[in-house]
């Protein structure tokens, strides 16, 4: 996907939160985020996109959150005007990103081909995670992602985030978790996870006979990888010693400061 849709995918589901924000008791749980309210979510996703915000738009070469994290975000506002508030902030991410030269440089979470493609790609699929979770505390059948971008989404997950010395999705014996999007062409959607005692390498060549296989829409995967949806409705063979060791280990947690 290039910029420009990735940045309309950013403004359509950062709206489709704020709506959803506006409709939902602010103490209402959130059934994907363990332990968080509306008011959490809310509160997440408003800062997120202000920390990116001032990154990308000051070129900062750090993570604010080491020093002037509370400058940059702002205070919380309150109950009555948060909605607002995560629609300003939703505005100022999508205006500095169209504004950002394409050879940007400055702090990013993990290597990508350009700063602004990564923090474009980054707060896409943010969003669009968040979009899910404020679903599923409204009780809503959650709305489709499309194939490329969820496609996306998993190579970002399992390229960008586990292929950090932060991951923890580790193994001491060699075995390898075969990913197979079946709604996409060859080549497209297979990922193989080779979890190792320093963390997962990920290849896309084919392995004869994997571990564990687990298959079925790139939409499914997207969401099941990133701990938003079970695994009941994709299929899964072999040993399941790897799918637990997905779900008990796989988590993007948002710490501070960013541990890369």
């Amino acid at each position: 996907m290039n910029i420009g849709d990735q940045i309309n995918v950013l403004r359509t589901e950062g709206e489709r939160i704020a709506v959803a924000g506006g409709e939902l008791a602010l103490n209402a749980l959130v059934p994907t985020c363990p332990g968080w309210i509306v008011k959490d979510l809310l509160t997440h996703i408003g800062t997120v996109h202000r920390w990116a915000a001032a990154i990308v738009g000051g070129a900062l070469p750090y993570d604010p959150r080491k020093q002037d994290f509370q400058r940059i975000v702002g205070p919380t506002p309150h109950d009555d005007l948060l909605v607002d508030w995560v629609r300003e902030g939703l505005l100022r991410l999508a205006a500095v990103l169209e504004a950002a030269p394409d050879d940007l440089q400055c702090w990013q979470v993990f290597p990508a081909q350009s700063s602004r493609r990564f923090w474009v790609r980054r707060q896409a699929h943010e969003t669009t995670i968040h979009r899910v979770d404020a679903e599923q505390a409204r009780g809503d059948e959650i709305s489709p992602v499309g194939r490329d971008f969820a496609a996306d989404g998993i190579d970002e997950l399992l390229l960008g985030f586990h292929g950090r010395p932060s991951s923890r999705v580790r193994a001491l014996r060699p075995s390898v978790l075969h990913i197979h999007a079946t709604d996409l062409p060859p080549g497209r959607g297979d990922w193989y996870v080779h979890p190792t005692d320093t963390g997962p390498l990920v290849t896309f060549s084919e392995v004869e006979s994997p571990h564990c296989v687990i298959e079925g829409p790139v939409e499914l995967l997207y969401l099941a990888l990133w701990n938003r949806l079970p695994f009941d409705d994709l299929a899964v063979h072999g040993d399941p010693a790897l799918l637990h060791l997905w779900r008990n280990y796989s988590a993007v947690r948002w710490v501070d400061p960013v541990d890369v």
